[in-house]
């Protein structure tokens, strides 16, 4: 039969076919979906009670700084549901904060297990990882962390941190490697930095009677970094120990120029070469013009010890008194003068020399690390450069 004589003509079957069936189940349907959604809702509800109740009150807790609270809130959070990654990140994060590198070890090394991770989130973790062991001191450990994001958005990071590792390990040739690869980013010129490890290097290689070596990576240094005070200094200092005072003299006069601040760290170096160069008078105006410039103690000391007549050297403290008010300045004074009473002279020069011995020290301008003796990378905070040239007196 065709189509148009089905229209006309419909079987018996379809004829006979009863409509009521289609009404009522359109209310049986209408009931079944209702039903399922309340219990998809009241599945929602409860969750929301557990994981999100939970993580809100870890957080407030955080907030006002109530850290093992904030702990207790996080893991009962990640217990409610444990495939949220950003709980684990937070916990473990607190972890770290309290100094309970295992623990936080233990929530990121989890987080790497799963198979569920994202590609960044699985390198978040392992950037995490890292900074857990670079915390608790594994060193060797962290090295091989931060190894492994190269080439992920944490790379730079790593690369920092790497070259922390390396400078707190003195291990200066792969100090160098990284300090090259930032370099050629964009975290600026790293030529001063590396300077600095061709004096630890050279430093090494000097006292192990090799200095040649040392020359070779002094006058490299001072190739990297013109602008540098130490490459200078400590080029001057071997070759005037190796009995080049006139090379050493050359070397030493070019630092007024490149680095004039730095000149007090060298003033007492310049003042020796001289003496062995024959060069006082040359020396002595040099050291008079960075005085008249900058007044140092240290530079006020070596144009006192090159001074030939003594009543005349003895003059510069009281010179330096015009303009200072200096404890050191006035202690080397009184220290040169002739009392009647030699006995309380004593006692008065012991006591000042006691009170001025503090403010001999350098302090670093980072952390306010104090030492007797200036240090190019501090012992306390790690940052290079941050003690100025200046005596503790002075600043």
């Amino acid at each position: 039969m065709l189509p148009w004589e089905l229209a006309i003509n419909p079987p018996r079957y379809i004829m006979e076919f009863d409509f009521t069936w289609i009404l009522l189940g359109f209310p049986i349907a209408f009931t079944l979906g209702w039903l399922a959604s309340r219990l998809d809702l009241r599945q929602l509800r409860i969750e929301n009670r557990q994981a999100p109740k939970a993580y809100f009150k870890g957080l407030n807790f955080l907030l006002n700084e109530q850290q093992d609270q904030a702990i207790d809130a996080f893991i009962e959070a990640v217990q409610n549901d444990p495939d949220t990654s950003e709980l684990h990140f937070a916990l473990g994060n607190l972890f770290r904060r309290r100094g309970e590198y295992e623990r936080a070890v233990r929530v990121h090394e989890h987080l790497m297990s799963r198979g569920d991770l994202t590609q960044p989130e699985r390198d978040r973790a392992q950037h995490a990882l890292a900074l857990d062991f670079l915390k608790a001191g594994l060193l060797d450990r962290a090295e091989a962390a931060l190894r492994k994001l190269e080439g992920t958005p944490f790379e730079e990071e790593a690369r920092l941190a790497l070259l922390s590792i390396y400078e707190r390990s003195r291990d200066w040739a792969n100090a160098t490697e990284i300090a090259v690869r930032l370099g050629n980013s964009s975290h600026g010129s790293f030529s001063a930095r590396q300077a600095h490890y061709l004096c630890e290097q050279a430093s090494a290689s000097a006292t192990a009677g090799n200095t040649e070596k040392a020359l070779a990576m002094l006058t490299q240094a001072v190739s990297m970094a013109p602008g540098a005070a130490r490459p200078l200094i400590d080029l001057a200092r071997l070759q005037n120990q190796i009995g080049q005072p006139h090379d050493a003299l050359q070397t030493l006069l070019k630092l007024p120029e490149a680095a004039p601040q730095a000149l007090p760290l060298a003033a007492g170096l310049l003042a020796n070469i001289a003496q062995n160069s024959n060069e006082q008078q040359a020396t002595l105006a040099l050291l008079k013009e960075s005085y008249a410039k900058a007044r140092s103690l240290d530079v006020m000391e070596a144009i006192v010890k090159l001074e030939e007549d003594p009543s005349t050297a003895r003059q510069w403290y009281a010179e330096h008194l015009k303009h200072e008010t200096s404890l050191v300045a006035a202690s080397k004074w009184i220290s040169g003068e002739k009392l009647q009473d030699e006995h309380h002279h004593a006692l008065v020069q012991r006591a000042m020399d006691q009170a001025i011995k503090p403010l001999m020290r350098y302090r670093c301008a980072a952390c306010g690390f104090e030492a007797t003796q200036h240090f190019w990378h501090c012992p306390g905070c790690q940052a290079w450069d941050s003690y100025p040239a200046r005596r503790i007196a002075e600043l």
